[in-house]
């Protein structure tokens, strides 16, 4: 039976390559055949490795320790000069001369070398430490960029607005008018119509921060600029869907939507395009689709060539028939025309999954695509009345 030492003798001359080839081959079949047999050999390839370390530390420091003694006798040796000694001149070995204040630099060198390298060793932590809780902090108070994939939401400009806000209220003053207070939006992005009866469709990141249990939190303005609270009935942070529902007794509904949702694949180099509000206007926006899984490889999202803004997401994502393939999310930073959209299959699944959890009344999606066949100047037409700017209040 062998040993512990035996198994070790023989992982010794395998890795010395002093097995002869069929017994190298032999141990190399058991080691593949027998997990506690590689085991073993693991735990050897672990012990050696960490003798040899720890034989190429001791090397090392005796070979520092000897330049050391060599440095020190060099300083100490006598200085180059002929002395007549019985009528002959001899050469003694020059001596390295260093000024006082070298000398007590190395004294002071020699004799705090290890609280020196702890305080080095302290201050390279606390900057690590620094540049990870400041990025940590960017990451808390800024959720619109991580690791090159930036979302769509536009963040007001509050002091440009405040501005505004403050010389509308002077004119006012001095006509002698009271002015109404002034709610600044903290975000905005876009959304379209879900349902014929007031549910909306938007990105989760767009609504991420507002308080969907308070009053007036999120609003939606069409391209009349008519106005309409909202409340969050659903946020899917993963997938990054979001449905808002307008409560406000004014509405009386969209009417028919003239596009459908798709519930399959869209085709690699489709012709897609968008409509969004990184501005005041509604802007449109084209390309194609360029991969079937979106950013890191994500299968929930598209990836398609569209150039993006902040305010464009949550917006619609259709083909060239008309259909609804997706909801714009963000874009790539390092990758020019990368954009993202999650894919309207997921957002199909999402609604199936809400019908029966949801204290509201069932989803009614459209069914007919008033799209199809017709020009891109009139699908633009029609489908404008249906998407939104959705702004959220602090």
């Amino acid at each position: 039976m062998q040993t512990e030492a035996d198994y070790y003798a023989l992982f010794e001359a395998y890795q010395r390559g002093e097995l002869a080839a069929g017994a190298r081959a032999d141990l190399e079949a058991r080691l593949s055949a027998d997990p506690r047999l590689g085991q073993r050999y693991a735990e050897f390839e672990e012990l050696t490795g960490t003798l040899r370390a720890y034989a190429e530390r001791r090397r090392t420091r005796q070979l520092l320790g000897g330049l050391h003694t060599a440095m020190l006798a060099a300083e100490e040796a006598p200085a180059a000069e002929e002395k007549q000694v019985g009528g002959l001149s001899v050469s003694v070995s020059p001596r390295l001369s260093i000024s006082r204040t070298e000398r007590r630099l190395r004294e002071f060198w020699h004799g705090h070398r290890a609280t020196m390298g702890v305080a080095a060793s302290v201050a390279v932590m606390a900057v690590f430490s620094t540049l990870l809780g400041v990025e940590w902090y960017r990451a808390s108070k800024n959720q619109t960029s991580l690791y090159g994939y930036n979302v769509m939401r536009l963040e007001i400009n509050k002091i440009k607005r405040s501005q505004q806000a403050l010389i509308r209220k002077v004119d006012r003053k001095i006509e002698g008018v009271v002015p109404p207070p002034v709610i600044d939006s903290k975000f905005s992005g876009t959304g379209f119509a879900l349902t014929a009866d007031g549910y909306i469709v938007t990105s989760a990141h767009v609504i991420q921060g507002s308080d969907a249990q308070k009053a007036d939190s999120v609003q939606i303005e069409g391209r009349d600029h008519q106005r309409y609270h909202a409340e969050t009935v659903y946020a899917d942070v993963k997938h990054d869907l979001a449905i808002l529902r307008i409560k406000d007794r004014k509405f009386n509904g969209f009417g028919k939507l003239p596009y459908t949702f798709k519930g399959g694949q869209a085709d690699l180099g489709e012709r897609v395009y968008t409509l969004g509000y990184p501005r005041e206007d509604v802007v449109y926006g084209e390309g194609a689709l360029s991969a079937r899984s979106g950013f890191g490889g994500d299968t929930a999202f598209y990836q398609v060539s569209i150039p993006l803004n902040p305010g464009n997401s949550g917006g619609p994502l259709l083909d060239g028939q008309g259909n609804l393939i997706g909801v714009v999310s963000g874009r790539q930073d390092d990758v020019l025309g990368a954009a993202f959209a999650t894919k309207s299959s997921y957002l199909v699944r999402l609604v199936d999954s809400l019908k029966n959890k949801q204290p509201v009344q069932a989803y009614h999606l459209p069914h007919t695509n008033q799209l199809a066949g017709a020009g891109r100047p009139q699908q633009l037409k029609r489908l404008q009345d249906f998407v939104f700017v959705v702004k959220v209040y602090e």
